[in-house]
Formats: structure tokens, C-alpha cells, sequence
């Protein structure tokens, strides 16, 4: 089953079912208005939002309109909680090495995650606004799990039967600003604006066999102003879903509506690429001794997707801009 949220004025939007092959819609609103109520009753919505995923499928509705991803908010535009893991150690390794950092005592044992700003997601072809080029503008490529409740104390294993929807983001960066919001200990704020999202969220099933051991099977296609970037392979996380989210829930009780994020997609095979700037600059201050790729700059255009076994998006494209904001 695919969900989106289509922009109707309101901050939280219309949830619609989507097809398949992504071309059709289904108001879902008499069932759930919002995927954030669907999501908090999850087990009486989810059976009703299939049956009407099916009849779409099947051709069996009088009511469907064409799918436009340029219609799509994020598809939770606003969450209760956020919180972003850094399951890829591969990525770190290569920071670490680049800027010859100390090693994180106990990061190949408890997943690094910080906790982001949830209330202003947007849309993965709406365009980035942002203050300045100075700031460092990167992209980042990650996968999102999106959970019921789950209790407190959970395990990983139990953690997993919580996935109810998976997504795919664009977590931008502004890697100016970081270092200074590393240094403080009390984590990002400036440096993380607002994430965009593809258009759609998917339940474990539309994967197929690509989801198992709490990882996406899969590559992550990444261009930047239309040239390859990179397609590192969700498999090689270190740490699965099911151990994120554990580790957000070993002290409290995540509320339904928590997105739970993988970290930046990386592999440690350099012919993957990457799915951040700031890794390829990472690679270029190892392999030459200084970066050499700047920045992302004002009109700069960003692509994201993932293809099923059939060579179709699962979640649909981000495709978007950086613009400058207008104050």
C-alpha cells in the first residue's frame, strides 16, 4: 500500500491512497483525514485504506484523479517526534579519518541519534529555501521508518513489528554551521533545517523480498544537477531499524507518528559514490589532501529515488531546487 498527503491550504493536508505504478490517487479523508490520525489507529485504518488501495489498483473506483507528485506535501508534514540515526558506520569512518577525529567510544555498539525539528516538513518537490550559500548547503540521502506506539523498554526485535510506514528523505544540511553545534554537545539545531520527504509512504510489503532484517535491499539513486552522484545500497546499515528504535525507546515511550531515520546512506566501496556532499569532500581530503567539491549553490537541483524489481520508484522522486529564501 502507498500513502500521500496532497496539499489542500491546511498544515497537515489530504491523505489519498496511491497506486501501484504511482499514476492514480484515492481520497482515503473518510477514513483517516490525516496520515497522523491513520497512524494512531493504525489497526482499524490500515484495513480500510487497503480495501480502497485494491479497488484503485484493480480499476474498481469512479472517484480516482491523477497521482501529481508536485501536489505532495511531505507525507507526515509535521511529526511529534524526529529523531535521526547515524546507522551507516561507514560514513563516520570516513569523517573521522577526513578530519582526523577521535573515535566515538561505543559507535559500533549503540547507534549515534539525535533528535531534529519534526514541525515543518516539506515536500520532495517543493523547492529548499535557505539564508545563504555560505552556510554549506548539502543533501542528504536516507531511509525513515515511520512507527505506532511502542513501549518503553522495547527490544529490537519487537521494535520492528512497529514499522507500519517507510519513507525515503532528503535530511538537509548546513555543514558551516555544524561544527560549532558538534562542539557544544547539545546537538543540531541551526545546521539541521527543514527535511523533505518523496512523496510517498509505503508499507513493508510493497519492497517485496528487498525488506528483511530491518534494512531497505536497495540502492539509493542520487543526482546532483543531473549527473550522478552516487547509488550506495541500503543493506549495508549497520544497525537495523528494529536497533534504532530500541535504542529511541529504552527510556520512554515513542508516540505513534514517530519517524525514526537511518542516517546518511553510505557504503564503504568508493565506486557506490555517495549520498552527501560532505563524504565526497571526506573521500577528496584523504585520497588528494583537500576537498574539492563545493557546496550546493542557488538553483542547484537535487534527485533522489529508489526502483523496485520492476524499475519503478517505490516512493516516489525527490526532485527540488535550492533557492534563496525570500525574507
Amino acid at each position: 500500500m502507498k500513502l500521500a498527503t496532497l496539499k489542500d491550504g491546511s498544515r497537515d493536508g489530504q491523505l489519498v491512497v496511491v497506486s501501484s505504478d504511482g499514476l492514480w490517487a484515492l481520497d482515503a479523508s473518510h477514513v483517516a483525514p490525516t496520515l497522523q490520525h491513520a497512524i494512531e489507529h493504525w489497526s482499524s485504518a490500515a484495513p480500510q485504506l487497503l480495501a480502497l488501495a485494491n479497488a484503485l489498483n484493480t480499476g474498481d473506483v469512479d472517484q480516482r484523479l491523477p497521482f501529481d507528485p508536485a501536489r505532495a506535501m511531505a507525507p507526515l508534514p509535521r511529526a511529534y517526534q524526529w529523531c535521526d540515526g547515524s546507522a551507516f558506520l561507514s560514513h563516520g569512518a570516513l569523517m573521522q579519518k577526513a578530519f582526523n577525529l577521535e573515535p566515538i567510544d561505543g559507535a559500533e555498539t549503540t547507534p549515534l541519534m539525535y533528535q531534529g525539528a519534526g514541525d515543518d516538513f516539506i515536500g520532495g518537490r517543493d523547492d529548499i529555501a535557505l539564508p545563504s550559500e555560505s552556510q554549506g548547503i548539502d543533501f542528504e540521502g536516507e531511509f525513515v521508518v515511520l512507527v505506532d506506539d511502542v513501549p518503553m523498554g522495547c527490544s529490537a526485535e519487537q521494535a520492528l513489528t512497529h514499522i507500519k510506514l517507510i519513507l525515503q528523505i532528503n535530511d538537509v544540511s548546513l555543514r558551516a554551521l555544524a561544527p560549532r553545534e558538534m562542539r557544544t554537545g547539545f546537538g543540531f539545531l541551526q545546521a539541521k533545517p527543514s527535511s523533505s520527504f518523496a512523496p510517498l509512504a509505503i508499507t513493508p510489503d510493497e519492497l517485496g523480498d528487498a525488506w528483511h532484517d530491518g534494512r531497505v535491499h536497495l540502492p539509493l539513486q542520487v543526482q546532483w544537477n543531473g549527473q550522478w552522484f552516487g547509488q550506495p545500497h541500503g543493506a549495508q546499515m549497520t544497525f537495523d531499524f528494529g536497533q534504532l528504535i530500541a535504542h529511541a525507546a529504552l527510556t520512554r515511550r515513542l508516540g505513534a507518528g514517530t519517524l525514526i531515520g537511518s542516517g546518511t546512506v553510505s557504503n564503504a566501496e568508493r565506486s557506490a559514490g555517495s549520498a552527501c556532499i560532505a563524504e565526497r569532500r571526506a573521500i577528496e581530503m584523504i585520497e588528494h589532501g583537500a576537498a574539492k567539491t563545493a557546496y550546493m549553490r542557488f538553483g542547484d537541483r537535487v534527485h533522489m529515488d529508489v526502483l523496485g524489481s520492476d524499475g519503478k520508484s517505490l516512493f516516489g522522486a525527490i526532485d527540488q531546487r535550492v533557492v534563496q529564501a525570500q525574507g
